[in-house]
């Protein structure tokens, strides 16, 4: 084993943490607000994508992690918070999608792109 890249007991629920902020500050005011009512929709795509993409670079961290013999508490507290992440934002994009294709065809602004 080698020596641990942080201490896993003082730093190994930050990633976590912060994950639980994010998806608490994107469900209710972007998603829960905007997707329902057809706006900012650009905004809120974009923060789905770049929060899917550190999820992502979560789990290849926490997995590279793994692989190099780290201490579970490192792996374990990068790799879980990414996966997570990638399965709870890569499920909840089509309903963001859809709600936004309500809120359109209720607007009468439904683009064709969309469908």
């Amino acid at each position: 084993m080698t020596a641990p890249w942080f201490d896993p007991n003082l730093y190994a629920w930050i990633p976590g943490a912060l994950l639980g902020l994010i998806g608490g500050g994107i469900g209710g005011p972007l998603i829960g607000t905007c997707a329902s009512r057809g706006r900012h929709k650009k905004l809120v795509i974009a923060f789905l994508i770049v929060v899917f993409d550190a999820c992502a670079a979560l789990l290849a961290a926490g997995i590279f992690a793994w692989s190099k013999g780290q201490p579970y508490g490192v792996w374990y507290g990068l790799g879980f918070p990414g996966l997570l992440g990638l399965l709870l934002f890569g499920s909840i994009t089509p309903l963001v999608l859809r709600r936004y294709r309500e809120a359109e065809t209720r607007n009468g602004t439904r683009s064709p792109a969309l469908s």
